[in-house]
Parts: C-alpha cells; structure tokens; sequence
C-alpha cells in the first residue's frame, strides 16, 4: 500500500524526464531544478538573502555599527542632515552610506529590515499554508456539509476587501507586537487560495485504490489523511507555499510603507522606501538600494515558485 501511494507525487517528475536509476521523486526535483537557469538564480539568490537576514546582527557588528546608531560625523548639519560624500556617503566607514538627517548606517538597516520582512513574510505564510492545507482536505475528503461550510467560508474571505481590513486593524491597534500582528493579519486573508489547490487534489486522490484499500482494512479517516492522501498532495503544496512568499513580502512592505506596519525604529524594506521618498531627490541612493533589495528578494522567489510549480505540479501551472 505505502509504495502505490507515492506514485501520484512521483508522477509530475517523472512526466518532465526519464527517471535516473536510483535516484528518488525529490532528487530528480532537485536535479531539473538545478538544470533551468532562472530556477538555479532564483534559489541562490533566496539562498543569499535568508543567510544575510540569519546573519544580520554578526554582519552588521562587522561593518562597526547597529541598525539604531547614529553618526553625526556622517551627515552634513549645515545642508540639512544631507549625508557627506557621493552616493549617501558610501565608503569604508559605512558600506551602503548612511540615512539623511539620522545618520544611520544604511548597510545594518537593510540587513535588520530584510530579517524583519522575510520573518513576517515565512511565518504569514507557515500560518496560511497550515491553514489552507487543513481546510482543503477536510473539504475534499468529507465532502457534503463540511465541504459546503468550508467552501463558503472560503468564498467569503476571498471576496473580503482585505488590505482595508489590514490597514484598519493595523491602524486601531497601538500597544501591541507590530511583527506578530502583522503577521496574524497578512495570514488571515491567504489560506483560502491554498484551501482551492489542495481540495481539488484531495478530491481526485480520495478515490484512488490505495484510499480505498485503506479504508476497506479498517484505517481511520486521520490515518488515511495523514498517510495516503498529504503525502501525495505534498507536492502542489510546496509549489504553491513558495509562490506565497512574495506576495507575502510585498504585502508587508506595502504596509509598512503606508506607515501601518512596523514602526522605527524597527526597520523593514517597506519602512525605509517610505521615508527614503522625502529624500530622494538629494540622496537617491537610500531609496535604490532598500528598493533593489526588495526587487531582488520578490524576483527570487518568484522564479523559483514558478520553477517548482512547472516540476511539481505540471498540469496545475499549463491551466
């Protein structure tokens, strides 16, 4: 029973190649992964960015400054707060320069922001992936009122104008952790589109012969969900999980950036774009490199989420 049931996961792979001799269903995915280039870009670069976040105190301590210091000498008093040097004050002292009128060093806040916005966005997207996967299957497996229930309560929050909701509760909400709200309100509105994947596929799996040998030898419903029916919607879900990342990082910055996210001195990516604008045009260099950041981590994501849904989930990403 245990080795029938992997074949449906195993299939998506097999169906982009001829399958090497022993090697597994997730050695192969790693293999065509590794083969297309914007695949292999895509996970280098979100391999570079996670290490830069994990690392971000060390790596900050080695450029001699913390995210909230400030350096007086670094600015220009007399031009107001205008960092000294070209391109906001790069150079030994301060790595990407400095921010106008604080001084801060720009290389710290980037690496602290990067930490917070990659934080929010995986934990925003553990909460909807967790969610969306247990309302799925409930719903495709049980079927009649469970599915109807759930189903329309995913209707419901897809229809929700959720980045009002957003701005709203961000905006009433004072004394709290910006961070774990933030991330509890990004996780609300996203577990219906994965409840949508994964229900479809439970709903083609939960006739299988596999399920139905397992029901026939007395195995309960948790078991079959568990055993038969998760393993082989693993794949789509992985798929779809690394899609949700940069939907998940833009909405945090997006939210930060009309000043409802977190707040300083917290930094994020979002935050420091907001108020790099009302000096852009005398220190650009303090919006571009916060912004290509951001640009890097969504393109990166993007493109392996979109590599993994074509091997893992073939027939998912041609519709």
């Amino acid at each position: 029973m245990s080795s029938t049931s992997t074949e449906p996961a195993a299939a998506p792979v097999a169906a982009a190649g001829p399958a090497k001799a022993g090697r597994g269903p997730w050695r192969l995915v790693w293999d065509q992964l590794w083969a297309r280039g914007a695949a292999r870009f895509g996970l280098i670069t979100v391999g570079v960015l996670v290490l830069l976040a994990a690392l971000a105190g060390p790596l900050s301590a080695l450029g001699g400054w913390s995210p909230e210091e400030f350096d007086k000498r670094a600015i220009d008093p007399y031009m107001g707060g205008v960092p000294i040097g070209d391109f906001g004050g790069i150079g030994a002292r301060h790595w990407f320069g400095v921010e106008p009128v604080t001084g801060r060093d720009l290389f710290a806040r980037v690496l602290h922001g990067g930490q917070v916005s990659l934080i929010i966005a995986f934990t925003a997207t553990a909460l909807v992936v967790a969610a969306g996967t247990l309302a799925g299957i409930a719903a495709g497996y049980f079927g009649g009122r469970v599915d109807t229930v759930l189903s329309r309560l995913m209707d419901l929050t897809m229809s929700f104008p959720s980045l009002i909701f957003m701005i709203a509760m961000m905006s009433v909400a004072k004394d709290v952790n910006r961070i774990l709200l933030m991330t509890v309100v990004i996780g609300l509105f996203g577990w219906p589109g994965i409840a949508r994947v994964v229900r479809g596929q439970t709903l083609s799996l939960k006739h299988r012969e596999y399920v139905e040998a397992a029901k026939v030898g007395g195995a309960r419903s948790w078991r079959i969900l568990t055993r038969e029916i998760l393993p082989n919607v693993s794949g789509p879900i992985i798929a779809y999980t690394t899609l949700l990342i940069p939907g998940m990082i833009a909405t945090e910055a997006a939210l930060s950036y009309l000043g409802v996210g977190v707040r300083p001195p917290t930094a994020s990516w979002g935050q420091m774009i907001a108020e790099s604008i009302v000096h852009y045009e005398i220190d650009p260099t303090y919006f571009l490199i916060p912004t290509a950041f951001l640009f890097i981590a969504v393109l990166a994501f993007t493109l392996l989420g979109d590599a993994l849904r074509d091997i893992l989930d073939p027939r998912g990403g041609r519709s």
